[in-house]
């Protein structure tokens, strides 16, 4: 067995789930990590930890336990800050994920920088969490969205990205990485071209930290967001990285406690950033678990996940080939390891029902892009996804229930 196998085996012993068999007895075969990853042990012991040794509400309590939850949540945000590079853990802001950070920008931000006429950019490969806030808006400020198309591989159209880019413009809202079509933008150019045209940029990076590096002063983005479930972390936590002067000029989306410095019946003031956006008690317990989610991922490598996710897609688009009733959507030379596909004569829910029967989970629908799926023709896709502790017998499995779909419609 070589080192990376190793590693692989050893990071899928880690996950308690993963070793767990189906109720007809079959390996369980987890392919739809890019809707949610399981959870390792370390990130569960740390939740738990918490729990059971320093559960308390952190910033208002003078005793010590809550000085060591409050110390405990601190640090997490520390941790999360050197995962992404930024500059200091004030520009982490915890939010329930990547859906309550984009319509925070959108009410917090967005709403006093624009008037009627103004102009949004998004993609035609959005998750809806990245068109209905703007959408929302837009029919309330009189804006207009402007909708990048993609070409036949599933790339952006950067041609009429770059046409779409004038004075009006306001703000991109671009995914790093689809989730259906595993596409990785080039948000590097995108952000230098929108900085150039006086506007600002919203990156959704749901798809992307469990697989690629992410540097945010090094991209130089101002608002980037991702949420822990994909990575390996709890649900209910994510994150929003802004620039902090960029936080401190914003106003609060929500109000309520721990978030103010002084309430009065006539008037109040609010706490610096990120207290400022993160109003209520927290997810404490999230954001342990998500910072040592980022520490396992660290520990793996990116270059370790890029090879070896990368080589368990040649070997499921190996495995797609040999069945000509099936037909893949997203061919881009720079995508993650995620395979979305019809199969002819047969409904996608069909297609993950029966693969179920043999321990395999993929995704089947819409994905929350309507908007895609109808411009790719189709009503519902299957969506097979990888993750760092999958290996070939998932991809084994993922063949076997392929065939089992063939013989059901085929024979």
């Amino acid at each position: 067995m070589d080192d990376e196998s190793v590693l692989v085996q050893n990071f899928r012993a880690e996950f308690p789930l993963l070793q767990t068999t189906t109720q007809s007895g079959k390996r369980l075969a987890y392919l739809d990590n890019g809707a949610t990853s399981q959870k390792p042990s370390s990130v569960i012991d740390a939740v738990q930890s918490f729990y059971e040794k320093d559960n308390a509400n952190v910033h208002r309590g003078v005793y010590e336990l809550s000085g060591r939850a409050t110390y405990a949540y601190e640090e997490a945000r520390k941790t999360v800050a050197r995962f992404i590079g930024a500059r200091v853990p004030e520009e982490v802001v915890f939010l329930r994920g990547v859906t309550e950070a984009i319509n925070l920008v959108a009410h917090a931000y967005l709403r006093d920088q624009v008037q009627a006429g103004d102009e949004i950019i998004l993609s035609m490969m959005e998750h809806h969490a990245n068109i209905l806030p703007w959408q929302t808006l837009a029919k309330e400020k009189d804006l207009v969205l402007r909708v990048v198309p993609i070409n036949d591989a599933g790339d952006l159209d950067m041609e009429v990205f770059y046409s779409y880019l004038n004075k009006k413009t306001k703000l991109v809202a671009l995914t790093h990485i689809s989730n259906v079509l595993g596409t990785v933008n080039p948000i590097r150019e995108i952000i230098e071209a929108t900085h150039r045209a006086g506007a600002k940029v919203l990156i959704d990076g749901a798809q992307a930290t469990a697989h690629v590096s992410v540097d945010v002063q090094d991209l130089g983005v101002d608002f980037y967001t991702f949420s822990a479930h994909k990575m390996y972390g709890p649900t209910g936590i994510g994150v929003l990285y802004a620039p902090y002067d960029l936080l401190l000029s914003m106003q609060p989306y929500q109000t309520g406690g721990s978030m103010i410095e002084r309430v009065t019946f006539e008037s109040s003031t609010f706490a610096p950033p990120p207290l400022k956006f993160e109003a209520g008690t927290p997810h404490v317990a999230g954001a342990i678990g998500m910072a040592k989610a980022c520490e396992v991922i660290q520990s793996l490598g990116f270059e370790n996940i890029h090879n070896h996710e990368n080589q368990l897609l040649k070997e499921m688009e190996a495995v797609i080939s040999d069945f000509p009733k099936v037909r893949c959507f997203g061919h881009s030379e720079n995508k993650v390891a995620m395979a979305t596909f019809v199969y002819e004569g047969v409904h996608a829910h069909d297609v993950a029902t029966i693969m179920d029967v043999e321990g395999v989970c993929v995704r089947a629908g819409h994905h929350c892009c309507m908007p895609l799926m109808d411009h790719l023709g189709v009503s519902a896709t299957t969506r097979a996804s990888l993750a760092m502790y999958n290996d070939s017998d998932d991809i084994k499995a993922f063949a076997r229930g392929l065939s089992r779909v063939e013989e059901m419609f085929y024979g």
